[in-house]
């Protein structure tokens, strides 16, 4: 009966890798990895890539609604490294959604994998994490005042002033306050999963520096362990 129950398991592996391998016929490889045995695949519509699936080592997983733009500066990013600190490597993919003038949007997604009993084998399953949005942990921890010569960015007991005299912008082309989203992107530091979200005080010529959101693991998900504001520096 044993060796019956593996046979039946070992084929019905065999046929799900097959139908796998079928259905990613019709999605093109966007992203690979050279660290692990990672694939990305998706299609195209409307200069964007959506309807992703993640190949982790054989095994498949559907992500029908992510969005990547199609323009191959900005193919997504793969990262296998330990951010949490248990000892095993996470998987990260870093989304590109938007991209223009003046303007970069990644998102980051974050599993873990997990290693499950099936029958009698153990197989890695990989199950993601819910990341904090770096725009909502920005609102609620990031107070901010433009004034006709200094930017004010307040974060917790820390406060910076940022002179704007010399990025000699006129009074009429200053936006109403220090504006916070059109830059958002994500890496991974020294083990670290960071954002940073770029500040800015007019459309044009008016980048001042990024907030840095360093992310830490905790009850259940990423949020945020540390923020502080980096001036730009030409």
């Amino acid at each position: 009966m044993k060796k019956m129950m593996m046979l039946i398991f070992a084929t019905s592996l065999f046929f799900i890798f097959i139908q796998a391998k079928a259905m990613i016929n019709e999605y093109e490889e966007i992203a690979k990895s050279n660290i692990v045995d990672v694939s990305l695949y998706a299609k195209k519509m409307n200069g964007d890539y959506t309807d992703f699936k993640i190949d982790f080592r054989g095994s498949m997983l559907s992500r029908p609604y992510w969005i990547n733009t199609a323009n191959p500066t900005f193919s997504p990013l793969i990262k296998y490294e330990d951010i949490n600190n248990d000892g095993k490597n996470e998987l990260i993919i870093i989304l590109t959604k938007g991209t223009g003038t003046g303007i970069l949007e990644q998102e980051a997604h974050v599993f873990h994998i997990q290693n499950q009993k099936v029958t009698s084998q153990f197989v890695e399953v990989t199950v993601e994490v819910l990341v904090d949005d770096p725009m909502a942990i920005v609102f609620k921890n990031v107070k901010s005042e433009l004034l006709p010569t200094t930017a004010q960015i307040e974060i917790g007991d820390k406060e910076y002033t940022i002179d704007i005299k010399p990025l000699d912008i006129q009074a009429d082309h200053l936006f109403a306050n220090v504006y916070f989203g059109n830059k958002i992107t994500f890496d991974v530091k020294d083990y670290l999963l960071i954002a940073k979200i770029g500040a800015q005080i007019a459309p044009a010529g008016g980048y001042i520096g990024d907030i840095h959101i360093t992310y830490m693991f905790k009850d259940k998900m990423y949020q945020a362990k540390s923020i502080e504001f980096k001036p730009y520096k030409p």
